[in-house]
């Protein structure tokens, strides 16, 4: 039976989701693919800890409790190529400027002939294009559903499901914290800065929400998509943002009074000068479908040439959605022949 080694750099909320439902799809993996699916590597950024026979569940829970090591010179790179594995799954931080580890790991797993799955976004913002170069040198895959709203399909219908056709526009509420902030003020009547705090505590937004808000998480993820399924060459810091914050109670009264529910949207169209993408706080009206996009869902809709208008709504914000979103990434690896 053939066999599949998975490494996971980042071990946080998203890793451990992932190293989880790996352990209980196993079965699933003997059964459907025939294969067997065994995680032997996992790493953060100051520690690792490999197993080439597969790590057991006592073994990753006493790593994920360890403190963290000062002690011993740790280089993620170097973990990577001394692990024996095929497939990388990356889940740490995203650095936006630079690509953080998370780049040097990708690059790292592809060079070496290792398929890589992203979540975190970092790597991808700063260097999809000359990731997904390497990818196809070395030929392997790039998967990166993680990194591109997660339990809603983006890159897939972009590439694969809309891959006879000729997309001309793309709209979508691709952050679910940001909605689930509009909505409650929309609802309930409340401040931007009282529906952050709910969101906090319910465990919805970060105790730093500003990348969410600001809508640099929407910007991150509009930009992954136009160079990823449209070959531009956009930075996120190219596209014109808005910020959620800047919402005042004022305005959700008049929206209410015209009928309008207020969006974060991300928007990636083709135009007569080029491919135009940017994040907007948008009054739809009741008609619109992202009119009935309420608390965390998402939604994408598609313009084509001639498959028509295409709608996606759906998908839950929270860790385990992004880990089955890597996972859905890694079965799509495994299925190939």
């Amino acid at each position: 039976m053939k066999r599949w080694n998975v490494v996971i750099t980042g071990f946080g909320s998203v890793g451990k989701q992932v190293a989880k439902l790996l352990e209980q799809r196993q079965a699933h993996y003997r059964e459907q693919y025939g294969v067997e699916v065994k995680l032997v590597g996992v790493a953060r950024s100051s520690q690792g800890v490999y197993d080439a026979e597969g790590l057991t569940q006592s073994a990753l829970e006493a790593f994920g409790h360890e403190k963290r090591s000062t002690d011993t010179p740790f280089t993620g790179t170097d973990f990577i190529t001394s692990c024996k594995a095929d497939i990388l799954i990356e889940t740490g931080p995203s650095q936006l400027e630079t690509g953080g580890p998370g780049l040097s790991y990708i690059r790292q797993a592809l060079d070496q002939g290792m398929h890589a799955i992203a979540v975190s976004k970092g790597a991808l913002v700063v260097d999809y294009a000359g990731l997904s170069a390497l990818a196809k040198h070395r030929g392997v895959m790039l998967k990166i559903s993680g990194a591109t709203a997660a339990a809603l399909p983006t890159i897939d219908l972009l590439q694969y499901n809309l891959a006879g056709c000729q997309i001309l526009a793309v709209e979508g509420i691709f952050t679910g914290t940001t909605n689930f902030v509009l909505s409650s003020m929309m609802e309930e009547g409340i401040s931007c800065e009282e529906a952050i705090a709910r969101a906090q505590q319910m465990g919805i937004a970060e105790p730093d929400p500003s990348f969410d808000i600001d809508g640099w998480d929407t910007a991150c993820k509009v930009t992954i998509l136009a160079n990823a399924a449209f070959g531009a060459q956009l930075k996120h810091t190219d596209l014109s943002r808005t910020s959620v914050r800047d919402v005042t109670k004022e305005q959700i009264e008049e929206w209410k009074s015209a009928g309008k529910s207020p969006k974060l949207v991300g928007r990636i169209r083709r135009t007569t000068e080029g491919l135009h993408a940017s994040v907007e706080l948008q009054a739809v009206d009741q008609s619109h479908p992202f009119s009935t996009v309420k608390g965390t869902t998402k939604a994408i809709r598609v313009e084509t040439d001639v498959m028509g208008e295409l709608l996606v709504i759906g998908g839950k914000s929270d860790p385990v959605a992004a880990a089955a979103a890597a996972l859905k990434d890694l079965e799509h690896i495994i299925r190939q022949p």
